[in-house]
């Protein structure tokens, strides 16, 4: 398993609001918890920058965090990522934010420790580009948006 340097930032964090944790021996990602002092309300069309209380360093360049959406909040109830996903660099070391953006048709009450995101570990390829003339002939070529169809 892969160890992942946390600090936490808000004591909060660990007492009224859980440390984030995986939740199955199946899950990809742990839940981020929203670290505030209140509720906050998300209207239709707001994003609101959401604390979790952490920081975290994941020193080995051959990985990253995303920062991805909750599959529940976002279909249920239109919460998703202002930015869509988030990326954190293997040397970043501030607090992890959220950025929530409510795209759904009602308000939406965000409460302490709620969670509102998910946080994962990526392998990442380190790369550079290599200029040519033209490209190696494949089968797809330049087919681009719907090439395929959808049946």
């Amino acid at each position: 398993m892969k160890q992942v340097e946390v600090k936490i930032l808000n004591p909060k964090v660990g007492n009224q609001i859980k440390l984030p944790k995986q939740t199955t021996e199946g899950s990809a990602a742990i839940d981020l918890r929203a670290c505030l002092d209140g509720a906050i309300c998300l209207k239709p069309g707001d994003t609101q920058l959401i604390s979790t209380g952490i920081s975290v360093h994941i020193k080995d360049k051959d990985f990253a965090g995303i920062i991805l959406p909750r599959s529940g909040l976002g279909h249920k109830h239109g919460i998703v990522l202002g930015n869509l996903v988030g990326l954190i660099d293997s040397d970043y070391q501030g607090e992890l934010m959220v950025s929530l953006w409510n795209r759904g048709c009602d308000s939406f009450n965000i409460e302490p420790g709620d969670r509102i995101a998910q946080f994962m570990i990526i392998p990442i390829v380190l790369f550079e580009f290599s200029v040519v003339s033209e490209f190696d002939k494949s089968d797809r070529g330049e087919g681009g948006f719907g090439h395929s169809g959808i049946s």
